[in-house]
């Protein structure tokens, strides 16, 4: 069973769960902004992806500069991304104790059965 933490209103995230889907894995759907995740989540999320908070986030949208991220350390950073699911970047897909991140969509090849 895969997870996909998704965005339906992103293309990247739409190609990726299209890719799980035309392969007929199972798979749970998060939309993260109708259910963000904990800072214990985003943290799970890290080991699993094993990257820094910093990776994990969409530095361009307004909010990261609005709220002052750049060189942030991850304490800030994770609990930013806690408290606006919109700095998460999308869509990140786990299966068993692997993840990625589907930019390109591609990626969530490396995960499916």
């Amino acid at each position: 069973m895969l997870t996909i933490y998704h965005n339906p209103r992103c293309s990247k995230s739409r190609q990726t769960l299209a890719l799980i889907e035309d392969a007929k894995a199972e798979v749970n759907i998060v939309e993260y902004l109708k259910t963000p995740l904990t800072e214990v989540q985003i943290k799970e999320l890290m080991a699993l992806l094993s990257v820094p908070a910093i990776e994990m986030m969409r530095t361009k949208e307004a909010e990261f500069k609005e709220q002052n991220l750049k060189g942030a350390d991850e304490a800030t950073l994770i609990a930013a991304m806690a408290a606006t699911p919109k700095l998460i970047e999308r869509p990140i897909v786990v299966a068993n104790d692997k993840a990625v991140i589907g930019r390109p969509p591609e990626n969530v090849l490396a995960l499916l059965p």
